[in-house]
């Protein structure tokens, strides 16, 4: 995200679908069964999560030295789960997420050679009162625990770097996030920890149209801080906020297509498969399986 920037001008709309798959429970770098969960006193656990995000997003650059970006996410997530006593069930909740506001300010250009700030701000436009009904409430709702919810509830600041390069045959680039949150709590007594993000690529092209690339990343993130009161920490881990951090190195490849036809160029297409090759959580926390995303933009 926010990799380039571009002409006084240009404007760019993207659209991008991505899914995250979670399955099993981990504790550090072990795996954890159903039943280490039960015997650590939790009478549910949680199997499984799916997180689908549709965004919406703009570009614009008002000169040749800042670009503004604008991301919208609709989020909608399914997690399964198993009680002790062998019930199985889901929960779901679907919406809007936080909205972020971003600028991209060059540093510095060799024209081989580029280093821009990323600096932003991310919108609590995510709801983080979720509920849905489960075996326990009935036909009541209850509130969601943490992982379930579609925001932060806090406005949180958005600072990094990014440095791209390019020669005729290959082009590299490395990214730093943070996402600091601006805020001791939410409205609802707790905040998201900060997370910490370096990611790092390198992609070849096939053809005129045509090129595959390869991606590390690693995430860290701190445990959930304040407690929601509406949540019972000792009913299923995803509900305890010291349960919450961890860091994980995900390897990934991709595919492009750049539309080179004269009167229509500016389409992208791209693609983008990962999978961890190392978690630690502080456990019982679900682990990630793998991510996908596929993404459009066109340049006006």
């Amino acid at each position: 995200m926010g990799d380039h920037l571009h002409k006084e001008g240009e404007l760019m709309l993207s659209f991008r679908a991505m899914r995250m798959q979670m399955a099993g429970m981990r504790d550090g770098t072990d795996n954890l069964s159903r039943a280490d969960v039960f015997a650590a006193g939790f009478p549910v656990t949680p199997t499984r999560m799916t997180t689908d995000m549709l965004m919406l997003g703009a570009m614009y650059a008002p000169s040749d030295d800042v670009t503004l970006m604008v991301m919208l996410p609709h989020i909608t997530k399914v997690m399964d789960h198993q009680t002790a006593g062998g019930v199985e069930f889901d929960t779901r909740s679907r919406g809007i997420g936080d909205v972020t506001v971003n600028s991209l300010i060059r540093a510095w250009d060799d024209g081989e050679h580029h280093l821009h700030w990323n600096l932003g701000l991310s919108l609590p436009t995510g709801s983080v009162k979720e509920q849905d009904d489960t075996p326990a409430s009935g036909t009541n709702n209850v509130r969601l625990p943490y992982p379930m919810q579609l925001g932060t509830g806090t406005y949180d600041a958005l600072v990094g770097a990014t440095y791209t390069g390019a020669s005729p045959e290959i082009s590299w680039g490395s990214q730093v996030s943070l996402r600091i949150p601006l805020e001791n709590k939410n409205n609802e007594g707790w905040r998201r920890g900060h997370r910490e993000e370096f990611t790092s690529w390198i992609a070849r092209p096939i053809n005129e149209e045509h090129s595959v690339s390869a991606r590390v990343r690693f995430a860290q993130w701190d445990r959930i801080h304040g407690a929601d009161p509406l949540l019972n920490p000792n009913m299923v881990p995803t509900a305890n906020p010291s349960l919450s951090e961890g860091e994980r190195l995900d390897f990934l490849v991709g595919w492009n297509w750049f539309d080179a036809d004269a009167g229509t160029e500016g389409n992208r297409l791209a693609f983008e498969f990962g999978a961890p090759v190392y978690q630690d959580l502080e456990g019982p926390q679900l682990e990630t399986d793998f991510t996908v995303t596929a993404g459009w933009q066109k340049v006006f």
